[in-house]
């Protein structure tokens, strides 16, 4: 490439990088422009992703212009006054998300009062039963997730038999363990106990189910909501697999008869026989035909 050619590119290049440049302050100029005249409004957003039960501070929080029509109602517009109060999260708030009241713990809440009693909704309770790791899914439900919970105990009136049944589903999960958290690191958390948000009727069903075996958590697709029909699952259904059972055939019965052996007439003897009486005495003789005939 030739010298003049090089500088024609050169400057090519820097008239683009200048119109670029350009264009970026005239729509930085516009915008603050606009805020000034009250097209936008300034509002608290998160600057990362807060878990639930997280007492927020200004590393949390940012703020950010939004278009006033349409700025979430209850919408914060100083950080400082979030984390001078104290303010703690009851809900899971995304990364650039609005931080708005109905997502905090009320600010003249009582005293000593913990978050997860304003995160149960309305006319529900949260109840709390134990789980051991496995059955907790390895650590992987966190709240936030929606979970069935499977029930094994002997059925009723059988001595040796137990039967595996889903009796709740797509049940939220409002905390794992002792505390409300997210996974860190992106490694599992041991969840030694889980806190479900059911109905009271509901409620009164997983308490006593609780009493009656051990519980499993089915971690359920964050899309998923609908539920199925299962008539649970025992040990002769397992084995048995999806085939149906097999029907033996009764075995064929086969009858030996033993007849006696038919015996052959004797052949008709070629003698006559003839018996003598002289007084006491008595004799036989015998006298073939073809002496007679001679």
């Amino acid at each position: 490439m030739t010298r003049q050619k090089t500088v024609i590119v050169i400057t090519a290049l820097a008239i683009v990088f200048a119109v670029v440049a350009a264009g970026l302050v005239y729509n930085y100029l516009q915008k603050q422009e606009q805020i000034k005249e009250g097209t936008y409004q300034t509002i608290v957003v998160a600057a990362m992703e807060i878990p639930i039960g997280s007492k927020l501070n200004e590393t949390m929080l940012k703020t950010t212009a939004w278009p006033k029509e349409s700025v979430p109602p209850g919408s914060a517009t100083d950080p400082k006054v979030l984390s001078a109060a104290g303010r703690i999260s009851i809900k899971k708030i995304t990364a650039g998300e609005p931080i708005t009241e109905d997502k905090l713990a009320p600010a003249g809440g009582a005293t000593g009062v913990g978050f997860m009693t304003y995160v149960i909704p309305p006319g529900h309770r949260a109840v709390t039963v134990a789980v051991n790791e496995v059955a907790g899914v390895a650590g992987f439900i966190t709240p936030g997730n929606k979970v069935d919970v499977v029930l094994t105990t002997p059925i009723p009136g059988s001595k040796n038999e137990t039967i595996s049944k889903i009796v709740l589903q797509n049940v939220p999960v409002l905390a794992t363990g002792q505390i409300a958290q997210e996974q860190k690191e992106g490694k599992p958390i041991v969840v030694p106990t889980v806190t479900l948000d059911l109905t009271p009727e509901d409620s009164e069903n997983l308490v006593l189910a609780a009493n009656k075996g051990p519980l499993q958590l089915l971690l359920r697709n964050y899309s998923d909501t609908e539920e199925v029909e299962g008539r649970g699952a025992t040990i002769r259904k397992v084995l048995a697999g999806s085939q149906p059972p097999a029907v033996s055939k009764p075995a064929k019965v086969v009858r030996i008869i033993r007849r006696a052996p038919v015996r052959k007439a004797a052949p008709a003897p070629n003698y006559y026989s003839v018996e003598v009486i002289k007084g006491r005495d008595r004799s036989t003789k015998q006298f073939s035909p073809t002496a007679n005939g001679q």
